[in-house]
């Protein structure tokens, strides 16, 4: 699906594909694919996708913080992204495996930082309510995670359920 910057063109305006990809170019405008224009579910701003989660889930960028880390972890949850959660865990606490696939789709419907704590440099606490809907239920994960960063990367290691 495609979001158009400008809502008034004709087929006439279509001039093709770049490399046979988007963007499509329309007289100098660009229309971008959905997902990069969407808001991020982790609501941490008014930013795009690409511009908020999107550069540490798809882009490869480190998140800055724990609490960058935290959003950006919430993001691959509703987005099913198994690789990126696996991958910014801890290996000391790390499962082999999440099975996000195998598991009742649910939908998540919105992240809260209540609070986000440096204890020390290397060491970090964020304090969240995430809230989901499973088989038209509501409900609240309230968590106090644990996070640490080694060589400049932050993972997440473990958290108690509040």
């Amino acid at each position: 699906m495609l979001l158009l910057e400008k809502t008034q063109l004709s087929l006439s305006d279509l001039y093709g594909y770049e490399n046979g990809a988007l963007p499509v170019r329309l007289r100098g405008i660009t229309a971008k694919p959905l997902e990069t224009r969407r808001r991020p579910p982790c609501e941490s701003s008014n930013k795009e996708y690409a511009d908020c989660c999107g550069r540490y889930l798809d882009g490869g960028e480190v998140a800055p913080t724990a609490e960058a880390l935290m959003r950006s972890r919430y993001t691959a949850y509703a987005l099913g992204r198994e690789d990126y959660l696996l991958a910014t865990w801890h290996h000391s606490t790390r499962p082999a495996s999440l099975e996000l696939a195998s598991e009742p789709h649910g939908k998540w419907l919105g992240l809260e930082v209540k609070r986000h704590e440096q204890l020390k440099p290397d060491h970090a606490v964020v304090e969240f309510v995430a809230r989901y809907k499973v088989g038209g239920r509501a409900h609240r994960l309230h968590e106090i995670s644990r996070f640490v960063r080694e060589a400049g990367q932050w993972f997440y290691v473990d958290g108690d359920i509040v």
